[in-house]
């Protein structure tokens, strides 16, 4: 029998029982995820101060604040030779410290533009686009210049871009942008093609921008992109300004040689490749022979001599249509070629495709006769053949049938190589897919202003099928992979055959290109119809 009290003692273990059971079944909630950004509660010197005399400026805050990805995100203009001191680096605080280290110029307006670098510091809340100004003067500039930005070649432009403006006055020369920081300054930070140069004075300036990869406002052409505007802009305007970013092609240039191996010369070079002419200087080697192939992912040439040189040294003469420069070498030991052949693709090819064939030494002749080419049934298959000399290649052109399976047998001595090495037996086997395996596109192009080069790329922008358009508006892509492709044409002004950047000094702009709004997803057995409006 229970007594009182130990019925008193049984409800509170029940209870306590039924809120461990309660307990049990999920952790109780932490509330709601803070998304309220950080607030300001004052700024020494106020915001928009003039007649700046100090070299300090502190902002407050509500909560505890910190500061990231400040080398990408802050944007100083006009920008300072001398990086100021900012504070917190790396840990909390409730206000921002500025410890100017440059001397500031008189009458002039300096902005802070600080992104969105200053966030909260538990969840990281920005307080998006904070901009603190302040000037040496009686008064704030207050004109600003607005635009957008464009990538000559790319569907989207690069983030973090800068935008520039040099002041025309007696001091400009077009050459200001390699070497002197600009007057204004503004960046498209990492979510925005506009841009808004602000607090900027009355005048008349060149705008340029850069895609950089130091963040020196100065331009690189190696590394950077750049992009301008042709003509001059006046403020106070109200016009709004598009830039194409491009990278310039660098002028062609071969650089300092190196021993790669036993008869075989590195020659790397920048630019764009130009047909070179190289010339052994040495009275001791006569009736050298050499070829020049290139490397198919670098930008290098290799020189291939015989008979092997005995010399310690020797001058090379390097000619091009616009290089010319000599040399002094010094030959080494290293290890011999030998000829290995292999096909640039292996197994199962693609309509598309050139079963090509490809050696670590130089080809110099083949044997046909000792080449047997057969399908499945064992019926000879012809081709024609093509040599790419610079790239090392011999191309099978061969009328492909779907669904069929290919054997190629080299017998030895079939291929020489510069050297006179040959092949031993060789047996390469290859085969297609079904026609009903891809899809196809067809591209109906509206004001058409031919010759058109139009590409398939893929979402980076690598080309993978292109087609030369200069007689008909409409172009077939057949036989692709499945897979999802953008559609693009370039206008090919010059009719070379190729997309041309830009180059700055000469005031060439970009060749222009145009894409398809949407990105086209192939499927198998699939044949799509596009239309791609060009606008005048």
């Amino acid at each position: 029998m229970f007594t009182k009290s130990s019925r008193v003692y049984f409800g509170i273990a029940a209870l306590l029982l039924f809120a461990l059971g309660c307990a049990s079944r999920g952790r109780p909630s932490g509330g709601e995820i803070d998304t309220t950004p950080p607030e300001i509660t004052g700024e020494s010197p106020k915001n928009y101060s003039t007649n700046f005399k100090g070299d300090e400026i502190r902002i407050y805050f509500n909560e505890y604040v910190k500061i990231k990805d400040l080398q990408k995100q802050l944007i100083i203009s006009p920008p300072m030779d001398t990086q100021p001191q900012i504070s917190p680096q790396g840990s909390a605080s409730k206000y921002i410290t500025i410890k100017i280290k440059d001397s500031l110029a008189d009458n002039t307006t300096y902005a802070f533009n600080f992104g969105n670098s200053i966030v909260d510091n538990n969840e990281e809340n920005p307080f998006a686009y904070y901009r603190y100004v302040f000037s040496t003067g009686d008064t704030i500039d207050s004109l600003s210049v607005k635009g957008a930005v464009f990538d000559a070649l790319s569907r989207n432009a690069d983030p973090f871009v800068s935008v520039m403006l040099y002041e025309l006055d007696t001091s400009y020369t077009d050459s200001i942008v390699y070497k002197q920081k600009p007057k204004f300054i503004t960046n498209t930070l990492d979510s925005l093609t506009t841009f808004s140069i602000d607090n900027i004075k009355e005048g008349t300036y060149k705008m340029v921008a850069l895609k950089e990869e130091n963040s020196n406002f100065t331009f690189q052409p190696k590394t950077d992109k750049i992009g301008f505007y042709e003509g001059e802009i006046t403020v106070p305007t109200d016009s709004f300004y598009n830039i194409t970013l491009f990278k310039e092609v660098t002028d062609f240039k071969v650089l300092k040689p190196s021993q790669i191996a036993e008869q075989r010369i590195q020659f790397p070079f920048e630019g764009q490749l130009e047909t070179v002419e190289i010339e052994v200087q040495s009275d001791s080697i006569d009736k050298l022979q050499y070829r020049l192939t290139i490397d198919k992912e670098k930008d290098s040439l290799y020189y291939w001599y015989k008979p092997k040189v005995e010399i310690d040294s020797a001058s090379f003469l390097v000619k091009s249509e616009s290089f010319t420069e000599t040399f002094k070498y010094k030959f080494k030991s290293a290890e011999k070629d030998s000829l290995v052949i292999s096909p640039l693709k292996r197994g199962g090819i693609n309509f598309t495709d050139v079963f090509t064939l490809e050696a670590k030494t130089p080809f110099s002749k083949i044997d046909t006769t000792k080449i047997t080419l057969i399908d499945n049934d064992s019926v000879r298959v012809p081709y024609d053949l093509e040599f790419d000399k610079i790239y090392n290649r011999y191309k099978f052109k061969i009328e492909l049938k779907e669904s069929e399976k290919y054997k190629m047998e080299l017998l030895p001595e079939a291929i020489t190589d510069f050297y006179e090495k040959v092949n031993d037996t060789l047996n390469y086997n290859f085969s297609t897919r079904k026609k009903a395996d891809f899809g196809s596109i067809r591209v109906n192009i509206i004001n058409a202003k031919l010759p058109l080069i139009v590409q398939l790329t893929d979402n980076r922008g690598k080309v993978l099928y292109e087609k030369y358009a200069d007689e008909f508006p409409i172009v077939d892509f057949a036989d692709i992979e499945v897979k999802k492709y953008q559609i693009r044409a370039i206008f090919d002004t010059n009719k070379n055959r190729k997309f041309d950047t830009g180059n700055y000094l000469k005031k060439i702009m970009p060749e222009r290109v145009s894409y398809h709004p949407d990105i086209i997803d192939v499927r198998a057995n699939f044949e799509y119809v596009e239309t791609l409006t060009l606008k005048d």
